[in-house]
C-alpha cells in the first residue's frame, strides 16, 4: 500500500497510523491501528499537492513550528494535549486570535503537536484523479473513515486506553477512535471493499 516516491502520483489518500506508545498499550488487534484518513484538493479546481498538505499537518521539519489554524488535524491534536496536560491556551482554535504575538505564544504547543503527529507512521493509496464532487479519492476517504470508525457501534478496532484522542473535546473524535469527525457516523458502501482492494494492488505494483 505504501508506494515508492520516485513514481509518486500528485494525489493520494493518506492513512495515518498509531505511534509505538499506543501500539504497546493495546490489548487487541495486530499492527498499528489506523487513526486518521485524509486526502487533499477535493474541491473542483483544487491544486494542493499531498506533500504540501502533509507539511501543513506535520509542521516545519527543522523547527517543529506549525499553524493549527490551517490544519484541523493539528487543532484537535493540540486540543487533546491541552486536555491531557492541563495547559492554558485560551486562544487555541480561535481563528480571530491570530496576531503574531499570540501565535508566538502558542509555538511550544505547536511543536508538541508536530512531534505527536510526526510520530505517526502513514501509508498512502495512489488515486491520481481530478478534483471535484465525483472524485474517487473523496469516495475512498468517506468510506474508509466509515469502515474503521467505532462511533456508536461495536468497536472494530478500539484505541488503547492511552490513546491521546480520549482527551479531545470532540465527542465524535473520542467515540470514533479517530482523528476524524466527518463521516464517522456514516455506513460504508460494501462495494468499497472491492474498490479498495484493487487500488491497494495498483499502488503496490506502481514501482
Amino acid at each position: 500500500m505504501l508506494g515508492p516516491d520516485h513514481v509518486a502520483p500528485k494525489r493520494r489518500v493518506l492513512l495515518s497510523r498509531d505511534g509505538r506508545a499506543s501500539l504497546r498499550q493495546r490489548s487487541g488487534g495486530a499492527g498499528p491501528r489506523i487513526v486518521r484518513v485524509g486526502t487533499h484538493a477535493l474541491r473542483e479546481g483544487g491544486s494542493t499537492r499531498l506533500w504540501t498538505r502533509l507539511s501543513q499537518h506535520k509542521g516545519q521539519k527543522s523547527t517543529g513550528e506549525g499553524n493549527h489554524r490551517g490544519s484541523i488535524f493539528r487543532l484537535i491534536v493540540g486540543t487533546s494535549l491541552i486536555g491531557l496536560r492541563g495547559y492554558d491556551y485560551p486562544t487555541w482554535g480561535d481563528k480571530n486570535a491570530a496576531a503574531t504575538e499570540i501565535r508566538a505564544g502558542e509555538q511550544a504547543l505547536e511543536r508538541e503537536v508536530s512531534y505527536t503527529i510526526g510520530s505517526m507512521p502513514f501509508l498512502w493509496i495512489a488515486i491520481d484523479d481530478d478534483a471535484g464532487p465525483a472524485s474517487l479519492r473523496g469516495y475512498v476517504e468517506k468510506n474508509a473513515i466509515a469502515l474503521v470508525s467505532n462511533y456508536k457501534k461495536p468497536p472494530l478496532d478500539p484505541p488503547s486506553r492511552g490513546w491521546l484522542g480520549h482527551h479531545c473535546d470532540r465527542e465524535r473524535v473520542k467515540g470514533a477512535g479517530l482523528w476524524n469527525s466527518d463521516y464517522v457516523d456514516k455506513p460504508y458502501d460494501p462495494a468499497f471493499l472491492d474498490q479498495l482492494d484493487a487500488l491497494v494492488s495498483e499502488t503496490a505494483h506502481a514501482g
